[in-house]
C-alpha cells in the first residue's frame, strides 16, 4: 500500500492549517509555499476536504482556509479517508462478492489484520497530536543547540 501525492500532501496542508489556527485564515498560496506544493494541486484536495466537512473557506481579501474542527478532533485518519478512501490491502476486504474464496481465503485473515493495525494507528493520530510533535522537535532542537554551543 502506497499513499498517493493526495493523501501525503493533504494531510501536510491540514496539518500547516492546524499549526497556524489562530491565525485565521490561510490562503492556499501560503500553504503551498510552505510545503512546496502546487497550489493548483492543494486546489483540488481542498475542495474535497471542503466537500467533507473538514475544513472551511473565507472569501476576501483576508480569506483562505480554516479547521473546521478543532486540532483535537480530526484524526489522520478522518483526511486519509477523504482523500484516498477506504483503507485496505486487498479488494476483498472492500467487497466480499469480488472474490469466490472469501469464506475460505486463509490470506484474508493477514489483509484483516494489516487493515486493523493501520486503522488503529491513522485513527488514533490526530492533528493535535502532530502539533504536539513538532514542537517538542524544535524544543529538543533548540536545547540541544544551545548544548553544543
Amino acid at each position: 500500500m502506497k499513499l498517493s501525492t493526495k493523501g501525503r500532501y493533504g494531510l501536510k496542508a491540514m496539518f500547516q492549517l492546524a499549526l497556524y489556527k489562530s491565525e485565521g485564515p490561510i490562503p492556499l498560496k501560503n500553504i503551498a509555499n510552505k510545503q512546496n506544493i502546487s497550489e493548483q494541486y492543494l486546489e483540488q484536495i481542498f475542495s474535497s476536504l471542503k466537500k467533507s466537512g473538514l475544513v472551511k473557506s473565507v472569501r476576501g481579501a483576508q480569506g483562505g482556509y480554516l479547521l473546521a474542527k478543532e486540532p483535537k478532533d480530526i484524526t489522520v485518519g478522518d483526511i486519509l479517508i477523504v482523500l484516498e478512501g477506504p483503507v485496505s490491502l486487498s479488494s476483498c476486504l472492500l467487497d466480499e462478492d469480488i472474490c469466490e474464496n472469501s469464506g475460505k481465503c486463509v490470506t484474508k485473515v493477514v489483509w484483516e489484520k494489516i487493515k486493523k493495525g493501520i486503522d488503529e494507528v491513522i485513527n488514533s493520530i490526530t492533528l493535535q497530536d502532530m502539533i504536539d510533535d513538532h514542537n517538542k522537535n524544535i524544543l529538543e532542537n533548540d536545547i540541544t543547540n544551545l548544548i553544543i554551543k
